[in-house]
């Protein structure tokens, strides 16, 4: 084994549809990994009433984003319903050099652009067991109002295609059993 890389932090990026769970399976996961960081994304999108700037992501105006992106500042960026996602290139760097495992969770698009740029990262995509179950989880935490849901199921099909690129494929049909095959994953990629 090379001495460089255990010294090298890991990359593991939980991806998936929007109501698949990846967001839950994420904290669980760190949760059990206290050692583990989480990567915080920045964002357009307008802040949640639970969600505080710099843990749940780093809220941006446009023209700030644009400046971002201009200056080469993001590992990987899109565009998703209207409003921007990124994750920043220093996030990912200072894991990398200080020997931390950093755990992302982003949209499935970027999960494969992070893995163009490091490709030694570890992908996990979090499927549902169908789509119509996706579609109740969604309507279920009255989070969406019915023009953005339906903007979500239209992205479901481009998802679970690229779903089939990540390394590794978790049905998220009961949750628990879910957290423990991610979590498998994560204990693998971190003792190699």
């Amino acid at each position: 084994m090379d001495s460089r890389k255990s010294d090298r932090g890991r990359l593991i990026v939980i991806s998936a549809p929007s109501g698949a769970g990846k967001t839950s399976i994420a904290q669980a996961i760190l949760a059990r990994h206290p050692g583990m960081r989480f990567s915080v994304s920045a964002t357009t999108r307008p802040r949640r009433p639970a969600e505080v700037n710099g843990r749940d992501y780093f809220f941006l105006s446009r023209e700030e984003f644009a400046c971002r992106v201009a200056a080469g500042a993001f590992a990987e960026w899109e565009e998703i319903y209207g409003d921007l996602y990124g994750t920043l290139c220093s996030e990912i760097q200072r894991a990398l050099t200080s020997g931390e495992t950093l755990l992302f969770d982003v949209d499935v698009k970027g999960g494969l652009s992070i893995k163009k740029l490091y490709p030694e990262a570890v992908l996990v995509f979090v499927q549902p067991p169908n789509v119509e179950e996706l579609r109740e989880r969604l309507r279920n935490r009255h989070t969406e109002d019915g023009a953005t849901l339906a903007r979500r199921m239209e992205r479901v099909p481009m998802e679970l295609s690229l779903g089939e690129r990540f390394d590794h494929r978790v049905v998220n049909d009961v949750l628990e059993q879910a957290i423990e095959e991610v979590d498998r994953i994560v204990q693998q990629a971190m003792n190699h």
